[in-house]
């Protein structure tokens, strides 16, 4: 910045220049040519020092810009044999350049860190403005989508037209699955999209995971879960059956040879009799459980109509009154989305929501002040929802990842299919069943669509 020498420097000019152009003027008016021609001549010369005296220091000032525009910060100012008022002007320019420097090497250092992070990342990122130009693409995206260099998402057509219609219709902060089959693999995406701006522009940000590892897992742990609970079932129901029959068969085989009638008393026929009727029931027990995994394998296609949702809750409210217990249960129904409706099929909601609502009655038996509630609204992500709440002892956090896996259960009656099929309805509506638990304050499953 200049000093006060410099601005003296100015001023000084300034008045003699004007002084020069006053006098020339009195000249003129006197009639005094050959001054007043002197005179103007010197208005003129002092005019282009004045000029010159400010260009020269207008131009240090744009070259200093220029520079910093092009970022070429090797530009320096001589701070030391000119007039002090420019060595002055030459230490702050010198020194705002080295701050300026400074402050570009640490964005560009900082820009280096978050690129080597974004190349390293798992999960695809690439970002498109509103013409389709894409500005920037991981190498993850461009592994994932198998194409390289991605400059427009009109690309995404050479590798599969429904992709790139995904990409055009996707809305902000939406979220959406994609098969991707191409001549290595077939890999399940998860694509989602947010909105960011940038220097005005709007630009879409879309991120890209490969979940077909993590669904190949949870496959394989929902198999080993099903398996462990289909051999506890049988063993449990084919074990008495081999124990009774090898005790009947002592009863008429003696080591390896058959005993003869007259060796057989009542005391045997009637331990027979009772034998026999155990490993009846164990295999009425057995094709009971058989007849629940064929239910659960074959759920039907959902019926969907329009339903108004008030309706619904209260014709469920008016079936489970006939529930034993029900009549004990503080009960409510809380709409908070006058005149909500959803495409469903009635049947198959009116069936989980009722067997959510016989959950609650048996986990309400030892509560005090036992209460139930029918929740209905949209959430803040434009999802309708039906929620079903009690205030019981809750779900163990060790039994919660348990609940919906097919035929386990916690209590003495029942298959433990009820929430896994409820679970099944729900997915074949587009839709899902979550949890959510507090011991003693709210146990809440909720029906979302």
């Amino acid at each position: 910045m200049a000093s006060r020498k410099f601005y003296l420097q100015l001023i000084l000019k300034v008045i003699f220049l004007t002084l020069t152009a006053v006098l020339s003027g009195y000249f003129l008016f006197k009639e005094q040519y050959v001054l007043f021609c002197v005179l103007l001549l010197g208005v003129v010369i002092q005019t282009l020092m004045l000029i010159k005296y400010l260009n020269h220091t207008n131009r240090k000032i744009s070259y200093f810009f220029n520079a910093v525009k092009n970022e070429d910060f090797t530009l320096r100012f001589p701070e030391f044999g000119g007039p002090k008022s420019f060595n002055e002007l030459h230490k702050s320019l010198n020194a705002l350049n080295a701050v300026i420097q400074k402050v570009h090497l640490e964005n560009q250092t900082q820009e280096q860190y978050y690129q080597e992070i974004l190349k390293q990342a798992e999960i695809g990122i690439l970002t498109f403005n509103p013409k389709g130009h894409i500005l920037y693409s991981n190498p993850k995206v461009e592994k994932l989508l198998n194409h390289s260099p991605l400059n427009h998402i009109k690309q995404l057509n050479h590798i599969d037209k429904k992709l790139y219609e995904l990409f055009n219709t996707i809305k902000p902060f939406e979220q959406k699955l994609f098969k991707l089959t191409n001549e290595r693999e077939t890999i399940q995406l998860s694509i989602k999209s947010t909105e960011t701006t940038l220097n005005g522009d709007v630009l879409r940000l879309i991120t890209i995971h490969d979940i077909h590892k993590e669904l190949d897992e949870k496959e394989t742990d929902s198999w080993i879960k099903l398996i462990r609970v289909l051999t506890h079932e049988i063993m449990n129901s084919v074990t008495p059956i081999t124990s009774i029959s090898e005790s009947i068969l002592r009863y008429y085989k003696n080591e390896n040879e058959i005993i003869t009638t007259d060796q057989i008393d009542e005391h045997k026929i009637q331990n027979t009799a009772k034998g026999l009727e155990v490993i009846k029931n164990q295999g009425n027990d057995l094709m009971s459980f058989v007849q629940s995994y064929r239910s659960l394998l074959s759920v039907p296609a959902p019926d969907k109509k329009i339903i108004k949702v008030a309706d619904l809750l209260d014709k469920v409210a008016i079936l489970m009154q006939q529930e034993i217990g029900f009549n004990h249960i503080a009960f409510g129904i809380d709409n908070h989305t006058d005149g909500l409706e959803i495409y469903a099929d009635e049947k198959q909601l009116t069936q989980i929501l009722m067997n959510l609502c016989k959950n609650a009655i048996q986990a309400l038996k030892e509560t005090e002040n036992p209460a139930i509630r029918f929740i209905s609204g949209i959430t803040k992500d434009h999802k309708k929802y039906i929620t079903v709440s009690d205030n019981g002892p809750g779900i163990p956090a060790d039994m919660i990842n348990e609940i919906f896996v097919p035929f386990y259960t916690t209590k003495n009656e029942g298959t433990g299919i009820g929430l896994s099929l409820s679970k099944q309805m729900m997915h074949l509506h587009g839709g899902s069943l979550s949890v959510h638990t507090t011991p003693y304050e709210e146990t809440s499953f909720s029906l979302l669509f």
